[in-house]
């Protein structure tokens, strides 16, 4: 049965300031979309922690509801592509950007931005996932078609305890690859990060990984790259990148601008990928998923997660704006 009225934590602006608050909506209030959706989990993302402190790059418009992910049940339906009781997982696209994302009990979007729950995930383990790791799948299935083939190529991921990246390093070593380095601000989650995969942590701030000498190649290292914090360590990255080596570009935690030379490219042929998850294109990201639950589906997902409610949110925002998270945040919409 479809409620009358549901919870949605709601970003409002009052005289220039944001305030988080949970309060009741209604259908009604909802866009008219193919699709509506009871939601029974969500998860939380960079692009969500801005948007909730009213960044107007991320979202135009205020009041919202932030979100870019939501796993749930469709409750209503306008297409042939999907019947009610169906269980369903949207990423990406403009949902939770504009349009009213994931954390609310009910959310109406197009049929086109859908994905169908794979049967050997849960609507759980697939929130866990979320955009995190569905960029880390793409970035990964991206650098393999650029190249990458080798288990024994030296293998970096950069914010290895955040989302992205320890998604990232839990998928590599399920795909099987051998030497997996994680960089990391946070030296004390060594333990953690090698639980989860890495062979091998080493901290951000080294001059290995974060150059500041101005040379524009460095000693030949990695032959992959998934990296998530842009600005110098990306650049970085790409300077000590073997011949042929391919870097995937997935954030910029760090910063939005890269200096580099073209010598990377011309010399020893380095590729960086850029990878677009959001408009990720439909029979692509059906393809991402059921890899992630199949062959690249991690053991360990309950390792990499915290599970909160949406009255615990506001809370773990700020810890993730500020850089203190360690791994997944999933927001249970029946807690």
């Amino acid at each position: 049965m479809i409620r009358d009225e549901f919870n949605s934590f709601i970003v409002e602006e009052v005289d220039g300031k944001f305030n988080r608050i949970i309060k009741k909506s209604t259908i009604d209030d909802l866009p008219d979309n193919d699709i509506l959706i009871k939601v029974k989990y969500s998860s939380l993302n960079y692009k969500d922690a801005l948007s909730s402190i009213g960044n107007k790059g991320v979202t135009k418009r205020y009041p919202h509801t932030p979100g870019i992910d939501a796993a749930g049940i469709v409750a209503s339906s306008n297409s042939k592509e999907f019947s009610v009781g169906e269980k369903v997982i949207i990423t990406g696209y403009d949902l939770g950007v504009n349009t009213p994302g994931g954390f609310a009990e009910y959310i109406r979007v197009p049929a086109s931005w859908i994905v169908k729950l794979p049967p050997n995930l849960s609507l759980k383990e697939s929130m866990i996932l979320g955009t995190a790791g569905f960029t880390a799948g793409l970035a990964l299935h991206k650098l393999q078609q650029f190249g990458l083939k080798s288990l024994d190529d030296e293998f970096l991921v950069t914010g290895a305890t955040g989302s992205l990246g320890s998604l990232a390093i839990s998928i590599l070593s399920k795909a099987g690859y051998k030497h997996i380095t994680a960089a990391t601000g946070k030296i004390d989650q060594t333990d953690f990060l090698k639980n989860i995969g890495a062979n091998q942590v080493i901290d951000r701030t080294k001059n290995e990984i974060d150059d500041k000498s101005g040379k524009s190649l460095l000693r030949s290292w990695w032959g992959g790259v998934i990296d998530s914090v842009g600005g110098n360590i990306l650049a970085t990255a790409i300077k000590s990148a073997k011949r042929g080596g391919v870097i995937a570009a997935c954030g910029l935690t760090q910063s939005f601008r890269v200096e580099t030379t073209v010598y990377p490219f011309i010399l020893r042929g380095v590729n960086l990928i850029g990878i677009d998850s959001a408009e990720c294109p439909m029979d692509l990201r059906n393809i991402i998923w059921n890899k992630l639950s199949r062959e690249w589906k991690i053991n360990i997902l309950n390792y990499l997660y915290e599970e909160v409610s949406l009255k615990e949110l506001e809370q773990k925002i700020y810890l993730m704006l500020d850089g203190k998270h360690t791994g997944r945040i999933i927001v249970n919409l029946e807690k």
